[in-house]
């Protein structure tokens, strides 16, 4: 048995294939999104990275001006 404490998950995305991994996405995707400005991401240093919370309030959002849009 191992007694060792598990790390919780950081909020921070680091590189392309972490936010990929995140989204269930390929990383093509995420850097069309990125360039194109439709995803919130920033950089650190060449490393595109994200916020797992930012990432859900930007999805958040855009379902909420879908359901707006519908009425």
């Amino acid at each position: 048995m191992n007694d060792a404490p598990t790390e919780a998950p950081t909020d921070l995305l680091h590189g392309v294939n972490a936010i990929a991994a995140h989204l269930s996405m390929t990383a093509k995707q995420i850097y069309h999104l990125h360039g194109n400005g439709q995803l919130p991401t920033f950089k650190i240093g060449k490393t595109v990275c994200a916020r797992r919370s930012t990432l859900a309030n930007h999805f958040a959002a855009q379902e909420a001006a879908a359901r707006a849009g519908d009425k």
